[in-house]
């Protein structure tokens, strides 16, 4: 199988080749793809180097799937060209996740709506993942009326230059800003901008993504997300509001035995997920499960995963991964 990967050379792009070499997803030939000034590098894969390649030249060598990871602007210009040229996408930006005509799959929640036309397939928001992951078996018992989310986001969401300059701040170097304001040793309440109702444009990716994912409009949710200063995942704190009544055992033990969740909920060892547990895994962590004592059917929940991973890349080449197995690549 030819694997296109475009964006190779960015965070995302480069977890992209690790999880593909890790998950042994059946590549033959690797296509890595960036942009004009980026051509010409080498790439490193699984023992071999492959030579970083523009996106029209990467159509001229025909993948059968190309993975994308360049931003909102590079899937908007060049996921249709691919498509067009009978390459299966699954794009990691922004760019279609609301487009009606466009799937948005989380393959352990809605894989199955997937079809063989599929030719542009959006991977959700990080932070909408591994919400929807931990929520959609409580739904499927309990049906949710109401979410409120506040996230607590690590700062590889934003890129190598965050990265650099937590980095920089913390060893008192003078560097690049990828943020208005310091970030270490702070906590800055804005991810993307502004909208006029208020909210940030994250904010309302978690509202509108959820229930296009869950395929079902009338779950309310509400989020604030966040910026804090550390590297290997997102944490999310959960109050969900059910329209049935819940057993908190039985919640245990339906997370549990859910696909792709480890329940690390121990508060008498004091165990419970934290960002530098679930670095560089797959799966989504949930504890803290307890009742909301002030309104009836209201259980919290702590979540966290590695947003580079099941919130990126992972999440991509498993949605590869159910394309193959059910015989939908051309």
């Amino acid at each position: 199988m030819k694997v296109a990967v475009v964006g190779s050379t960015g965070l995302v792009g480069g977890e992209m080749l690790k999880v593909l070499t890790e998950r042994n997803f059946p590549v033959t030939e690797l296509i890595p793809v960036a942009s004009e000034r980026s051509a010409g590098k080498k790439i490193s894969f699984k023992g071999k180097e492959y030579t970083v390649v523009t996106p029209d030249k990467a159509i001229e060598m025909k993948p059968d799937l190309a993975l994308f990871s360049a931003g909102g602007s590079t899937s908007l210009e060049w996921a249709p060209k691919f498509a067009e040229a009978g390459i299966t996408v699954i794009d990691n930006s922004s760019a279609w996740r609301m487009d009606p005509s466009k799937k948005l799959i989380v393959p352990e929640i809605n894989a199955d709506a997937l079809t063989k036309e599929d030719k542009i397939i959006a991977n959700p928001n990080c932070s909408t993942i591994q919400m929807v992951v931990a929520l959609n078996p409580l739904h499927k018992k309990y049906k949710i009326k109401r979410v409120v989310v506040s996230t607590y986001q690590s700062v590889t969401g934003t890129g190598k230059k965050a990265v650099d300059q937590l980095m920089n701040e913390r060893n008192n170097v003078d560097g690049e800003m990828a943020y208005k304001y310091k970030i270490d040793l702070n906590v800055i309440p804005q991810i993307d901008v502004f909208m006029d109702n208020g909210y940030t444009k994250e904010e309302m990716k978690m509202v509108k993504e959820t229930n296009k994912i869950m395929r079902d409009d009338s779950i309310k949710v509400t989020a604030t997300t966040i910026r804090i200063p550390v590297m290997g995942g997102h944490s999310e704190s959960v109050n969900v509001e059910f329209e049935n009544e819940f057993d908190l055992a039985e919640v245990r033990s339906l997370l549990e035995q859910s696909e792709g969740i480890i329940v690390v909920d121990d508060t008498a060892n004091q165990k419970y997920p934290m960002p530098m547990d679930a670095h560089g895994k797959d799966e989504v962590f949930v504890g803290r499960l307890r009742r909301d004592e002030t309104q009836p059917k209201t259980l919290n929940m702590w979540i966290v995963a590695d947003n580079l991973r099941k919130g990126a890349a992972t999440n991509a080449i498993q949605i590869g991964e159910y394309l193959l197995k059910h015989g939908l690549l051309n």
